[in-house]
């Protein structure tokens, strides 16, 4: 194993700065720890085995349950339909599964609650949950079925296995990690979500945590929430560690470079083509139609452009910095990851990603907390809001910069110093600016991912700020839909370059 100590030795403020962003990484996990020793066993015996929190897992657990099977249904089958077989204008259908991506999830809610007024409960969560994030999974199974060696569906076609029996006993199988990796990633946005849920009048354990800060400002009840939606996140990433296994699933030599036949569908082709259609209609036709809608209704006074400006404005300041911020604190984990990598780096990276799979009213309410007991004078300011976002979306930054890095050859690195640089100056001069398509998608993700942050930014933004979300958002709670559009098509105009790029993207490594 390459314990990675050369390049610890030789830049060890590299390492000193890893080890601080994971500390730090680790605050709200210590913060939950904290608050519960501080509370004292009993007071959370109290607070934790109550009839609400049974309400609110019982809850989660029919979300999660019932949302990520259907959404798991749904992207297999859109891919399958794009990648796999004959259908009409695939690329287009492909690029319209998708597109969902770019209207934030709390937009859709909005928009269904303005065509059906009654969409309430569980079924209006599962409805719009499974609309908002079947992207998630559509995207990597997609990719995954691209890059399948099409030699082991002959091979087993040759047996005398229908298509059916190949693509449930060789295609599927092959199919898990990105399978797996989606539902995990739907499941935690599912626990994460808040402005969706709100509208839809479904209470989840976030809905329940922000109306306890907000209503009674009942620190001890919304930290313990905050514990066992913490709980709950740790019990899917162990459930989705624990049952992908250890299958070898890249194949041996270069194989066929053949893309695999698609099937033709012959007959069934026009009513096959309902399932896109419906999916694309559901998933941005009612969001689009009902953006269009308010905007009519509203006329030209809707455009309040001061307002309008305003937001943007700030939307654009606080994802600019938070953007370089965070790609600059995972600059020194991203190079350890490729330049040093071992059992050391690997503990401390880990460290990122589980945070990163908090939701944001965990991270907020940890910085809330923590500034209003230990630096006051932080709390409610731009510092704090941008210490939540580096907290949330580091791991899509270090991400990126680590595919970036990946492709600068260490050779010059070394050729740098060689020649009289330091390793900084190597660093910043040779190896960033070779990764810098690297540097700038993960610049891009975290820019957008802060655009349509709500919960973080509604708890810790100083009194006064306005984004583009949380002014939706305010609108949106006085049921003034009409006002609330127009910030809403900002939102969506400002995400569509993110989700061209990820659906690029996935194309382009997949070989397409």
């Amino acid at each position: 194993m390459n314990s990675g100590l050369p390049a610890f030795t030789r830049m060890p403020w590299m390492a000193a700065a890893a080890l601080a962003v994971s500390v730090l990484a680790l605050l709200p996990l210590g913060f939950v720890l904290w608050v519960a020793v501080q509370s004292g066993w009993q007071t959370v015996l109290t607070l934790v085995f109550r009839p609400r929190v049974a309400e609110l897992l019982i809850n989660t657990f029919w979300l999660v349950g019932v949302t990520v099977p259907l959404a798991t249904v749904l992207a297999l089958a859109l891919a399958w339909l794009t990648e796999r077989s004959d259908l009409p204008g695939a690329r287009t259908w492909a690029w319209l599964a998708a597109a969902p991506l770019a209207v934030p999830a709390f937009v859709h809610s909005y928009a269904w609650i303005s065509v059906v007024p009654g969409l309430h409960g569980l079924g209006g969560a599962v409805l719009v949950s499974v609309l908002a994030y079947f992207p998630f999974l559509y995207l990597p199974i997609a990719a995954a079925m691209r890059r399948l060696d099409p030699a082991l569906e002959d091979t087993a076609a040759s047996l005398g296995w229908g298509a059916w029996a190949v693509y449930v006993r060789v295609v599927l199988p092959q199919l898990k990690l990105a399978i797996w990796g989606g539902a995990l990633l739907v499941g935690l946005h599912l626990l994460a979500e808040y402005g969706l849920f709100v509208m839809i009048r479904f209470d989840t354990f976030t809905t329940a945590i922000v109306d306890q800060y907000q209503s009674t400002y009942n620190g001890p009840a919304a930290n313990m929430l905050a514990g066992v939606l913490v709980l709950c996140c740790l019990v899917l990433l162990g459930l989705e560690g624990g049952t992908r296994g250890h299958e070898r699933y890249a194949r041996v030599g270069s194989s066929s470079a053949r893309l695999p036949q698609r099937q033709r569908l012959g007959t069934w082709t026009w009513l096959v083509l309902l399932l896109p259609t419906l999916t694309a209609a559901l998933s941005l036709g009612v969001p689009l139609a009902t953006l269009t809608r308010w905007l009519i209704a509203g006329g030209a006074e809707v455009w309040r452009w001061n307002e309008l400006s305003a937001a943007l404005t700030q939307t654009l300041g606080l994802a600019a910095a938070g953007a370089v911020l965070t790609t600059l604190v995972a600059v020194p984990m991203a190079w350890l990851s490729i330049r040093a990598p071992g059992r050391l780096q690997r503990w401390l990276e880990s460290s990122n990603y589980l945070t990163g799979s908090l939701p944001g009213i965990v991270i907020a309410l940890a910085l809330v907390t923590l500034t209003v007991r230990v630096a006051l004078p932080l709390y409610q300011t731009v510092f704090s809001v941008l210490l939540a976002y580096v907290l949330m979306f580091l791991p899509r930054a270090m991400i990126n910069l680590r595919a970036g890095i990946a492709q600068a050859p260490l050779e010059l690195e070394q050729a740098a110093r060689s020649l009289g640089r330091t390793p900084a100056q190597a660093l910043w001069h040779i190896t960033l600016r070779l990764a810098a398509p690297g540097v700038a998608s993960g610049m891009a993700m975290v820019f957008l991912a802060i655009t349509n942050e709500l919960t973080a930014t509604l708890l810790l933004a100083p009194n006064g700020t306005q984004t583009l979300a949380t002014a939706f958002w305010a609108h949106s709670s006085e049921i003034d839909y009409a006002a609330a559009a127009p910030h809403a098509v900002l939102m969506v105009l400002l995400s569509l370059p993110l989700t061209w790029l990820l659906h690029t993207q996935s194309q382009r490594l997949a070989g397409r």
